[in-house]
C-alpha cells in the first residue's frame, strides 16, 4: 500500500472509530506495575526492519514512549518537548523510542516532517499498547462533544487534511511512558489521562538515574 492509500484508509479507521465509541475506559486485569518485567514485543521499525523492544534495554536502561496518533496536535507538542530533552535523557543513559499506531510508510513520514530524534516503532493493532496498560479517552475531552455527528466529523476531517496533518487511526488511545531498567524491570510507569498530560522532564531523568542502578529490590512502587 502506497503513502496517500495508507493515510486515508488511516482516516477511515479514525472516523470508524468515532462512530463507534471507545471500547476499552478501564483494565480487566491489573496493568504492569513497577518492579514488573516489561512487555516485550517484536515490532517493524519506519524502515519496516523488525525490532525487539527489549534491544533497547539490553545495555541500560530505555525510555519507551506511547504516542496517541500521527494526527495528534498534543503529539506536536511531545515531539517539540522531545527535542529538546533528547540529548539530557540520552547523557542520563536511556535509549529511547516511540510506540506509534501508523505502519512504517506513515511513520517514516511523521519522523521525517516533525524531526523525531529517535526510532519510531509500528503497532497499528495495539498489541504494545494493550500490554503497557494504556486505555481509551472520553471523547469529549477530544472535541468536546460526547457524540459528535458525522457531518461534525467530517468538518475535523476536513480542517485537518487542509493544515496538512491527517487525523488518523484511534483517536481515543491514551498515550504513555516508561523507563526500564537493563534487567527488564519496570521502574516508571506514567500513563496519561489526557492528551497533552505530559511527564515533568526532571521525573523521567530522576527514572532514569534510577534504572542505571536498579538492582532488582531497590525499586519501590
Amino acid at each position: 500500500m502506497d503513502f496517500e492509500s495508507s493515510v486515508n484508509a488511516a482516516e477511515q479507521e479514525w472516523l470508524e472509530h468515532w462512530q463507534r465509541g471507545p471500547q476499552r475506559r478501564k483494565w480487566d486485569r491489573t496493568p504492569a506495575q513497577i518492579g514488573d518485567p516489561a512487555p516485550d514485543f517484536e515490532l517493524p521499525d519506519s524502515s519496516g526492519r523488525s525490532i525487539q523492544l527489549s534491544d533497547f534495554w539490553g545495555g541500560g536502561p530505555a525510555l519507551l514512549l506511547f504516542w496517541r496518533h500521527f494526527g495528534c496536535g498534543c503529539g506536536l507538542g511531545r515531539a517539540e518537548r522531545l527535542r529538546g530533552e533528547y540529548p539530557k535523557l540520552v547523557e542520563a543513559g536511556a535509549r529511547v523510542a516511540i510506540v506509534g499506531q501508523g505502519e512504517p510508510e506513515r511513520a517514516a513520514r511523521y519522523a521525517e516532517t516533525f524531526q523525531i530524534p529517535c526510532p519510531i516503532l509500528c503497532d497499528p493493532v495495539e498489541r504494545a499498547y494493550r500490554a503497557y496498560g494504556l486505555l481509551e479517552m472520553s471523547p469529549w475531552l477530544l472535541l468536546g462533544k460526547a457524540r459528535p455527528d458525522t457531518e461534525y466529523l467530517h468538518k475535523v476531517m476536513q480542517k485537518h487534511r487542509d493544515i496538512g496533518r491527517p487525523v488518523v487511526d484511534n483517536p481515543f488511545l491514551l498515550p504513555g511512558e516508561f523507563v526500564i531498567s537493563s534487567q527488564g524491570r519496570l521502574v516508571l510507569t506514567y500513563r496519561y489521562h489526557y492528551c497533552d498530560n505530559y511527564p515533568d522532564p526532571e521525573t523521567l531523568l530522576e527514572s532514569i538515574r534510577e534504572a542505571s542502578s536498579f538492582s532488582g529490590a531497590s525499586v519501590k512502587d
